[in-house]
């Protein structure tokens, strides 16, 4: 019988009604972010991203902004010297041979540009161009670099390769 000591009350929710409320007193076991593991590319694309940004400091340049998001996609980085306007592409590739030895065509990062990924560089800058939420520097040029950043296995900087105005 319901109510008794040894059987619990029976419940007047619908089934639904008790699914949710035991989903609130459950926790929930997610990973903390500091205990995921992180995909290897990103991590090397984001140490790519980080020597290009510290060349073109070197060159003179303020980063503007880095990741840049617009619906169409993402820009690597955005710099500014006060005259020039220059949207980013990197590509970081892992060298797989000695220091010494130079990677073949197909390891170069920059063989990795294709015409399409140009033409959506150019797309992406239009976007972050015309949107209105974030301050635009008054430029005399608009230039579409290529960096190529090459590390070896110990992340340690082999080759950098900058070609201004790539497109």
């Amino acid at each position: 019988m319901p109510g008794t000591p040894n059987q619990p009350p029976r419940s007047e929710q619908s089934p639904k009604a008790q699914a949710k409320a035991n989903e609130r007193q459950t926790p929930q076991t997610l990973p903390k972010a500091d205990q995921r593991t992180e995909d290897p590319r990103r991590t090397l694309g984001r140490l790519g991203e980080e020597l290009a940004v510290t060349h073109l400091r070197r060159m003179g340049f303020a980063l503007l902004e880095r990741n840049a998001r617009t619906r169409h996609g993402e820009i690597d980085v955005i710099a500014f010297d006060g005259r020039t306007l220059v949207f980013v592409e990197v590509k970081t590739r892992r060298s797989l041979g000695s220091p010494r030895k130079s990677c073949g065509p197909e390891e170069h990062p920059l063989a990795a540009l294709r015409p399409r990924q140009r033409a959506r560089l150019r797309r992406l800058a239009a976007a972050w161009l015309y949107d209105e939420t974030h301050v635009r520097p008054t430029a005399h040029t608009i230039r579409f670099d290529a960096i190529g950043v090459t590390v070896d296995a110990r992340n340690a900087l082999v080759r950098l390769d900058h070609v201004e105005g790539a497109w």
